[in-house]
């Protein structure tokens, strides 16, 4: 697994070393260790999953206040996402597409809120959580926030009400 670093500071891209042959490819996508030198020190506690099914279905942007925070790592096993990491401390964001034939991830530390944006119909999300689900900890931003100025590659056609009307921050 191939470790690539982004802007934002833990933010990282793996990329999957993948063997071939004729029967198609073989690729590691965990490895406790390495992830717990990359921000995952409790190793991973849940494992949850999103299926969406229309292109342009927005999710985020969530995060949980600490002590909760959660790192994750955010894999494609069937469609396509634009995935964006905000720093909010430092207000930068980071996206990658992210895509089922690709095989990229992201890991995003603790601290960031999350979102993704679905580019095809029939998208399934899988998300490796360092941090169990704290319902009084969850919080989030605005998809839309100047104050990000994130470029989205489409505008949301479904967006949940919650997500709509996340604050400003």
């Amino acid at each position: 697994m191939i470790f690539r670093t982004t802007p934002l500071d833990g933010a990282l891209v793996l990329e999957p070393e993948r063997l071939g042959d004729e029967r198609g490819w073989f690729a590691r996508t965990f490895d406790a260790a390495a992830f717990a030198d990359r921000g995952m020190p409790d190793g991973v506690v849940q494992a949850n999953a999103s299926f969406n099914a229309r292109a342009g279905t927005l999710r985020g942007m969530h995060f949980q206040r600490e002590p909760h925070g959660e790192p994750k790592v955010v894999r494609v096993t069937r469609g396509a996402v634009f995935d964006v990491a905000v720093d909010l401390r430092t207000r930068g964001w980071h996206g990658v597409e992210l895509t089922a034939d690709n095989g990229l991830a992201f890991l995003i530390p603790a601290g960031m809120a999350h979102g993704f944006v679905t580019l095809a119909d029939d998208t399934e999300v899988l998300y490796l959580m360092g941090h169990e689900y704290v319902a009084e900890a969850a919080s989030g931003v605005r998809w839309d926030d100047p104050a990000f100025g994130i470029e989205w590659p489409c505008a949301p056609a479904v967006i949940s009400e919650r997500d709509a009307s996340w604050p400003l921050l």
